[in-house]
């Protein structure tokens, strides 16, 4: 169903106005969790609580499961404990433990307490392991059976945890140690006699990931081989969970609007944080780092004062540097971020991708050097014009480098390369080419007279 939600929500606004539960019931009812999701995000504070507290309980942890982590915080801000459990404990595991993990450590501890033994082990389990990894988005919900099971006792198996699991791509077959040996498709299963051994139908060639793998890696791993679920295994090669395709939808989302939160120098910023505060608070650092760039390259300015006298119209060009040495950079930055991200850059290609982002600013630089020195005869002399086009070269090509070499050196040291492409690679191209340019100018022009 596709909802027009500019024209519905007046109508969910005007019923929460007159509090009519039964009216919103019956609408809300029938949407998908991801609708009444949208939904939610379009309303204010305590309209967003209202309709929340109205829907049944399982519905309730299936929309609970598609919010943004601040709305979260809104809508189980008044709740005790008991309340909480009550919702995850209809969630999958995954999705439990990062809601829980978002609660303060000591009311988390209450919740876990009020949760189902077995349940509340599940997302303890979950909360050991590192958020940003295999082990912190897959679901400890899976199906395992021996080696020696049957095609029947499988499928007896995948009965009983209905309830558990919603969806089944695959069942995983084990040793009596928990090791994964192989695995058996749902297709394979329906179509094999119903007493044949599991291990004569499965297949040995398991695709799977580290419990401690990153999860942009997973990401990459399940696109790269077009996987719908993979297990998850510890370093001895036990089965601990598996991870679905909706997970790595979701990290891929993640992932993305966090390179972009980076590369915008906002990398600490919830998109539905409604605090002033919290949101200058986030922005404010990496806005420090341009502020103070800017002051070192305003302190290089006046080191070339008598250059700037010598030659006032050297100042007017002064943009036009800083502007193409930073795009320049910024283009290089965030083809390499981008490609690391993909996995179609590695570390090992850092020589042939700096040496192909060199080939790529000489042609651009060649290009708008001699573009830059037609225009400037026109205004002033030859000698002017080379000055300003040899330095103009220099500054892409040296930008170029710099947006290329920064986020594969933050890559190596295990930083995130979306780094490089904030404020820093701008602020270092706008000081390093008033740098280059100033430089080149003030020999020149003294050499000359």
């Amino acid at each position: 169903m596709n909802i027009n939600y500019e024209s519905f929500l007046p109508d969910i606004e005007t019923l929460i106005e007159q509090q009519n539960h039964g009216a919103l019931l019956n609408i809300l009812i029938d949407l998908h969790p991801a609708d009444i999701e949208e939904i939610l995000n379009r309303l204010k504070k305590g309209q967003r609580k209202y309709i929340f507290n109205l829907l049944p309980t399982e519905l309730a942890s299936e929309v609970l499961s598609e919010l943004d982590t601040p709305i979260i915080d809104q809508i189980l801000q008044d709740k005790d404990e008991d309340e909480i459990s009550s919702l995850v404990e209809e969630m999958d595991s995954d999705d439990a433990a990062d809601v829980i993990s978002e609660l303060d450590e000591d009311f988390a501890a209450r919740v876990l307490e009020k949760m189902d033994d077995e349940e509340a082990d599940e997302v303890k389990q979950l909360l050991h392991h590192e958020e940003d990894t295999a082990g912190g988005i897959m679901a400890v919900e899976y199906i395992a059976v021996p080696a020696d099971a049957t095609v029947n006792q499988a499928i007896e198996e995948i009965r009983s945890k209905r309830e558990d699991i919603e969806d089944v791509y695959s069942i995983w077959v084990i040793d009596d140690n928990d090791h994964l040996i192989g695995s058996v498709s749902i297709t394979d299963l329906v179509l094999a006699q119903g007493n044949t051994k599991l291990h004569t139908i499965m297949d040995t060639d398991i695709l799977h990931v580290r419990v401690d793998m990153d999860q942009e890696e997973v990401a990459n791993f399940v696109r790269k081989y077009d996987l719908v679920s993979v297990p998850v295994v510890d370093d001895r090669m036990r089965l601990v969970g598996r991870i679905t395709i909706d997970d790595v939808v979701d990290v891929l989302g993640e992932e993305g609007s966090e390179d972009l939160a980076y590369m915008a120098g906002a990398p600490d910023e919830e998109i539905m944080e409604e605090s002033t505060f919290i949101l200058s608070r986030a922005r404010i650092p990496w806005l420090l780092v341009a502020f103070f760039g800017e002051i070192v390259a305003a302190f290089i300015l006046n080191a070339f004062e008598i250059t700037l006298q010598q030659k006032v119209m050297a100042a007017f060009f002064i943009p036009i540097v800083m502007a193409m040495g930073g795009s320049t950079g910024q283009q290089a930055s965030v083809i390499v971020v981008r490609g690391l991200a993909t996995g179609d850059i590695h570390l090992g290609d850092t020589k042939r991708r700096l040496f192909k982002e060199f080939k790529i600013s000489l042609l651009n630089s060649f290009f708008f050097s001699l573009l830059l020195f037609g225009i400037i005869l026109f205004w002033d002399d030859v000698v002017f014009a080379a000055i300003l086009s040899v330095s103009l070269f220099i500054v892409i090509n040296n930008a170029a480098f710099i947006g290329a070499l920064i986020p594969l050196t933050f890559k190596r040291f295990n930083i995130d390369p979306a780094l490089a492409a904030a404020p820093l690679i701008s602020t270092t191209n706008d000081i390093v080419g008033i740098l280059i340019y100033l430089t080149i100018t003030s020999l020149l022009l003294s050499s000359l007279t």
